[in-house]
């Protein structure tokens, strides 16, 4: 009865365009509704996220971790490099600054009161 339940949640979270995830809090593996299949673990401050679109055959990787006020992460997509720093500068305010895949510089801030730009 249980399987059949688990069976049907991935069913139902799948066709709604939601991830539907195995596994548990340091270590699970999701499939949506795009295709996208991942795994993500986590250890202490770091998680690292593995995925593939089975439909485009697009590949991704990526490493986080917290350190301090910041959180560092860099990844591939499709053999092409990126990264990404975001500040916490309190408040809720964010300082984003990265490169992305095509190796274009980028940065934006966030804040509860108008979003991210």
């Amino acid at each position: 009865m249980r399987m059949l339940f688990v069976a049907a949640a991935l069913l139902l979270f799948s066709s709604a365009g939601f991830a539907a995830c195995i596994g548990s809090g340091s270590f699970y593996t999701c499939n949506d509704a795009s295709g996208n299949n991942y795994t993500v673990t986590r250890m202490g401050n770091m998680t690292t996220v593995q995925g593939n679109n089975a439909t485009t055959g697009s590949q991704w990787n990526e490493t986080s971790q917290r350190l301090g006020n910041m959180t560092v992460t860099n990844g591939t997509t499709n053999g092409r490099p990126w990264n990404e720093t975001q500040t916490n500068v309190g408040g809720g305010n964010v300082m984003v600054n990265g490169m992305n895949s095509h190796g274009q510089p980028y940065s934006y801030t966030c804040n509860p009161a108008t979003g991210c730009r």
